[in-house]
C-alpha cells in the first residue's frame, strides 16, 4: 500500500501497479479518493492518465481514506507524506510522525515501512525507535522524480537507492523493482537519507554555476551555448543541467537546499558552498529584471510587461517556488503592469493579484512594452512572432530560457536578450 495520493505517492501507486502489484493508496483528503477513483488525475503529469486507467481496469489499483483497514492487509507500506520547509529551515516531518503513530499498532508482523518521503538524515534511526518493535522493518527509498517526466523516471530510473540496517528487508524491497532494468544501490539508513539531498543540492549548484557563467559570457564576448557544449562533452561533468534559465525552484531544490545547510550545521559543519548557490539563485531573479529595465530603458512604473511562462518549468502545472513568480513579483513592486499567459495556468485561484492571467500568447503581448520568457513551453518557440510584432509597443523580447531563435528575431527587427549567447 501508498501513504499519501500526492505527487509521489500518486506517482508511485500508479507504477507499482503497472508493475504488476496490487496497490491500495491512501489519502484523507476525500474528495481527492473520489476523483482518482473516478480515473480522473488532479495534476498534469505525461502518461499518468492512462496507467491509473490500466491499472483500475486490471483492480490493481484502488484509493481509499480507510488507513488502518489498508495497513493491516499489506505487507509493504510506502509512506509518500509531505515534509514542507519550516522557517528555520528544518523540514517538517511531523505529517511522517504522525502517519507512524497511527499505524505502529495495526502493522501484521513481518510488515515492511518503506519511506520515500524525504526526510531529514537520522530521521530513520529515530523512526525505528518510535516503531518498539521487532517486527517491523524499515526500509529507506528515496524517489528520483522530476515533474514532467515523473512516470518515465519511475519505470526507467538511472538506479534504485535501497537504505536500510536489515538486510533481508532490503532484498525484499528490491524484489518489488524486480521488472526495472536498473542498478540497485544497497546502503545504510542515513547514506540513503543524505544521496536524497545531495543530489537535489548538486544539481540546483549545477543550474547556479550555468547561470553565473552566461553573465560571464554576457561580459567576455563569449557564447554560453558554445561553451556549455564543450563543457557538457567532459564526461567528469556532463550535458545535463547546463541550460541557463531564470533560477532554480519548484517543490523540492528550495527545501533540500536549506534542509541540507540547516542540517549540517546542528552536526558542526557551516555549508557555505550551498549559502552561496542559493544566493546566487537570488541573484538571478534580480538579474533578469535588471535586464528587463535595460530593454525598457529604465523606469518600469509606466510599462506593461507581457510574460510568458508561470510555473517552474515546462510540462508541469506546478508553480511551487516558481522562478517565474519570483520575478513577477520583483517587476509587480516596481508598479509596472503585468499580463500573463501560460498553458497550464487556466485560472487565477491562489495566484497573486499582482499581474491578470491572459488566454492566449498573442493577448499576453499585445500592447506590452516587452515580452518576457520564464518557462520554456514549445508553444512559445512555436508562437508567430514575425505577427506579434507589430501588436506590441515596442517589439522587445528578453528570452529568459533562450528558446527561441537569436538570429530570427534580430531580423524580424526586435530587440532581443537572452542569456548568455552571440
Amino acid at each position: 500500500m501508498v501513504i499519501g495520493a500526492g505527487y509521489v505517492g500518486l506517482t508511485s501507486s500508479v507504477c507499482l501497479a503497472h508493475l504488476g502489484h496490487n496497490v491500495t493508496c491512501v489519502d484523507i483528503d476525500s474528495n481527492k479518493v473520489d476523483v482518482l477513483n473516478r480515473g480522473e488525475v488532479p495534476i498534469y503529469e505525461a502518461r499518468l492518465p492512462e496507467l491509473l486507467q490500466e491499472g483500475q481496469g486490471k483492480e490493481s489499483l484502488r484509493f481509499t481514506t480507510e488507513l488502518e483497514a489498508a495497513v493491516s492487509a499489506s505487507e509493504f507500506i510506502f509512506l509518500c507524506l509531505p515534509t514542507p520547509q519550516e522557517p528555520d529551515g528544518k523540514a517538517d516531518i511531523s505529517a511522517v510522525v504522525s502517519v507512524m503513530n497511527q499505524i505502529c499498532p495495526t502493522l501484521a508482523p513481518g510488515s515492511i515501512i518503506i519511506n520515500k518521503s524525504t526526510v531529514p538524515i537520522g530521521t530513520s534511526a529515530q523512526l525505528i525507535q518510535a516503531i518498539g518493535r521487532t517486527d517491523i522493518s524499515l526500509v529507506s527509498n528515496p524517489e528520483f522524480l522530476r515533474e514532467g517526466v515523473a512516470v518515465t523516471d519511475f519505470l526507467q530510473p538511472d538506479r534504485i537507492l535501497i537504505g536500510a540496517s536489515d538486510r533481508e528487508a532490503a532484498e525484499k524491497v528490491a524484489g518489488l523493482y524486480q521488472a526495472i532494468d536498473a542498478p540497485v544501490i544497497h546502503v545504510d539508513l542515513a547514506s540513503a537519507e543524505t544521496i536524497k539531498y545531495a543530489t537535489n543540492s548538486f544539481l540546483a549548484t549545477k543550474v547556479s554555476f550555468v547561470n553565473a557563467l552566461a553573465a560571464v559570457c554576457e561580459a567576455v564576448g563569449a557564447d554560453i551555448e558554445s561553451v556549455t557544449r564543450g563543457l557538457g562533452s567532459d564526461q567528469r561533468i556532463g550535458s545535463r543541467f547546463l541550460q541557463p534559465g531564470p533560477g532554480w525552484g519548484g517543490s523540492c531544490f528550495p527545501k533540500d537546499m536549506e534542509a541540507l545547510i540547516t542540517t549540517a550545521s546542528a552536526a558542526g559543519y557551516e555549508f557555505d558552498l550551498l549559502r552561496a548557490v542559493v544566493k546566487a539563485n537570488e541573484q538571478q531573479f534580480d538579474r533578469l529584471v535588471a535586464k528587463i529595465e535595460d530593454l525598457v530603458t529604465g523606469d518600469l512604473s509606466n510599462s506593461t510587461i507581457g510574460v510568458l511562462g508561470l510555473t517552474f518549468k515546462a510540462h508541469t502545472d506546478d508553480m511551487r517556488n516558481s522562478p517565474a513568480l519570483e520575478i513577477v513579483q520583483r517587476l509587480a513592486s516596481k508598479g509596472c503592469t503585468i499580463k500573463a499567459y501560460d498553458p497550464m495556468v487556466k485560472n487565477e485561484k491562489g495566484l497573486p493579484t499582482t499581474f491578470a492571467l491572459a488566454p492566449t500568447i498573442e493577448e499576453a503581448v499585445r500592447a506590452s512594452d516587452i515580452a518576457v520568457i520564464l518557462t520554456e513551453w514549445p508553444d512559445f518557440n512555436r508562437a508567430n512572432w514575425a505577427a506579434m510584432r507589430d501588436t506590441m509597443k515596442a517589439p522587445r523580447v528578453l528570452d529568459g530560457r533562450n528558446i527561441l531563435d537569436r538570429s530570427q528575431m534580430l531580423e524580424m527587427g526586435y530587440d532581443y536578450q537572452d542569456l548568455g549567447r552571440l
